[in-house]
């Protein structure tokens, strides 16, 4: 029940719909459907990604070299930058990995982007890697004009997306595909 009461909550747009929701008005079936619809919905989640929730946590360890090496190619300029003060991949993108950027965005945006993440073959596994990158890459003014290693950090731990909406959400989608689409099935599309 508590599921259903949270999936409500989450689909209804009006508070006073949540305030007076009441699961006991639902059917045992429908209760049912929803618990299973929940069920599958977060087995899909955590199927490509459980080496990421594991001891030394393999999965984010892999993914967040990944993201370096790509970078590296997408955007040798801000892979440098990284490089030339001292600033591991692995300072913010492990946040990035291990909370799907939950942290770094508002709900609106998270909904928008799991629900992305949902309907995209292994997109909680695979695509979470071109978002994270594009995500990156859309900062890349503001990382060039940050001169050195506390700045830099500040700023990748504390991006400005409070006031992201669904068009900011949908352009970093758009740019995650065509960097899906350019490096995905390239040979050796991380290493240079």
């Amino acid at each position: 029940m508590e599921h259903s009461t949270l999936l409500w909550t989450l689909g209804s747009p009006k508070k006073e719909d949540v305030e007076n929701f009441d699961v006991t008005n639902l059917s045992q079936d429908m209760l049912r459907s929803i618990e299973a619809d929940s069920f599958w919905c977060m087995s899909k989640l955590l199927d490509g990604i459980q080496d990421n929730y594991t001891f030394a946590q393999p999965g984010i360890q892999k993914k967040v070299k990944a993201l370096e090496e790509l970078v590296s190619r997408i955007d040798e300029q801000v892979h440098n930058h990284f490089r030339r003060y001292e600033v591991e991949y692995l300072q913010f993108a492990f946040r990035w990995m291990n909370n799907l950027l939950m942290r770094e965005l508002p709900l609106r945006c998270t909904i928008r982007l799991w629900d992305t993440y949902q309907s995209e073959p292994e997109g909680f596994s695979h695509f979470h890697l071109y978002v994270c990158a594009a995500f990156l890459i859309k900062w890349r003014k503001e990382i060039l004009d940050e001169e050195d290693f506390q700045g830099l950090l500040m700023l990748l731990q504390n991006l400005p997306t409070i006031h992201w909406g669904n068009e900011e959400i949908g352009l970093l989608l758009a740019e995650a595909y065509r960097l899906k689409y350019m490096f995905a099935d390239a040979p050796n599309h991380y290493r240079r």
